[in-house]
């Protein structure tokens, strides 16, 4: 029976066996995607690399995946080498899926650091100027963080009428309108959270009551004499189609 040596502690290996499964048997961790034990192994994601000799005594990187476990190997799991082969595996899997949490969540796991995850934000700015042009709410800002800037909300002033989210060319920023409840974020970060006011003629709910006070107090110096309603803009559209076509027939009776 084969006898190898895995981070300087020695273990049986049965005949035909691979390293990884001598690791795995014994209960050490090494990270694998593509590796299933009714499958038969093809070394497609590289995370499994160890490090061995070769025959002229400098060392290399090898999936263990694919290598066989033969008497008197020696290998590392964790080594400088070790962790620059991951790394690059790491980087070259989120190439392909930059969104995915799932690598992200195993590199932490095994100590490699992948720099910020994308958010899908292009630093456009029109999300900054839409609200501070025409919003004038002046929720969202640039701010450098490890020496990367990102868009992020200002504590209490999203007034929640959205617009940022609908601006937004990539859909970094999410709107979600729930239960009568609207939630502006980016990324992990909330930008607002409000509660959602009816409109009096459909009953659905349709703009955040913050928003709509937002707007009676930018309008209050305006000559109104109208009767005010808490119209969705469903049913706005759906009246003033109605007045107009009420006024023609009248017209022309």
């Amino acid at each position: 029976m084969p006898k190898i040596i895995i981070d300087g502690t020695e273990f049986e290996a049965d005949e035909g066996v691979t390293v990884l499964q001598v690791i795995r048997a014994n209960g050490i961790k090494i990270p694998t995607i593509c590796y299933h034990e009714a499958l038969k192994p093809i070394g497609a994601c590289n995370l499994c690399g160890v490090e061995v000799r070769g025959r002229a005594g400098k060392p290399r990187v090898l999936l263990s995946c694919i290598l066989k476990a033969r008497n008197g190997l020696e290998v590392k799991t964790r080594s400088e080498l070790v962790t620059s082969a991951r790394k690059s595996a790491f980087r070259n899997l989120l190439a392909m899926a930059p969104q995915s949490k799932f690598i992200r969540d195993l590199a932490v796991e095994y100590g490699v650091d992948l720099g910020p995850a994308p958010d899908g934000c292009l630093r456009c700015r029109l999300c900054i100027r839409v609200c501070s042009e025409i919003g004038g709410g002046g929720a969202l800002k640039r701010e450098k963080r490890d020496g990367i800037t990102f868009v992020v909300p200002r504590e209490g002033l999203c007034i929640g009428c959205g617009t940022c989210s609908n601006i937004c060319p990539t859909g970094a920023i999410r709107m979600i309108d729930e239960d009568g409840v609207r939630v502006i974020s980016i990324r992990d970060e909330v930008i607002g959270v409000h509660v959602m006011e009816r409109c009096e003629a459909c009953g659905r709910y349709f703009a955040s009551q913050k928003f709509i006070k937002h707007v009676q107090v930018r309008t209050s110096e305006h000559n109104n004499v109208k009767e005010h309603h808490l119209y969705c803009p469903t049913c706005v559209k759906l009246f003033s189609t109605r007045v107009k076509s009420s006024s023609r027939m009248k017209r022309l009776g």
